[in-house]
């Protein structure tokens, strides 16, 4: 077995190269893993006001209801600390009673540097009006 000549110049390049290029792609690759992080926690956010709102705007239920749903499809999706902020009322969209429910949320930066992310969603649902009412009459 036949070792190719080196220069003693040329001991230690590689290493020297690996360090280079990981100053580069580490800090690249955790920028992505943070905005995946983002927006995972943004759709899910999302989806679970959408819920909490298609839940408060059944007959039979109020818009606090919606909160407690929403918390809880939080909770079980991701964690209860994005669930603190979560708030649910009775609005009008274009003329129609609808529920409308909130969250405010912050992502923690993924490294030690940077500001958090913080960000409000929101869900809307069409009031479910029981047969015989009129939309917006005090149940």
């Amino acid at each position: 077995m036949t070792r190719s000549p080196r220069s003693r110049a040329e001991h230690g390049a590689a290493v020297v190269d690996f360090v280079l290029v990981s100053l580069v792609l580490v800090p690249l690759v955790l920028g992505l893993v943070q905005v995946a992080l983002v927006l995972h926690v943004r759709n899910t956010l999302t989806a679970a006001a959408t819920e909490g709102a298609r839940y408060a705007a059944t007959v039979d239920r109020q818009p606090q209801d919606g909160v407690a749903r929403t918390r809880q499809q939080i909770g079980d999706a991701i964690a209860d600390r994005f669930a603190g902020q979560v708030s649910a009322s009775d609005v009008t969209v274009d003329g129609v009673p609808a529920v409308e429910v909130r969250v405010h949320a912050s992502i923690p930066p993924l490294g030690l540097w940077g500001p958090a992310v913080s960000f409000d969603v929101a869900g809307h649902a069409v009031r479910e009006v029981a047969r015989g009412t009129t939309p917006g009459a005090a149940p």
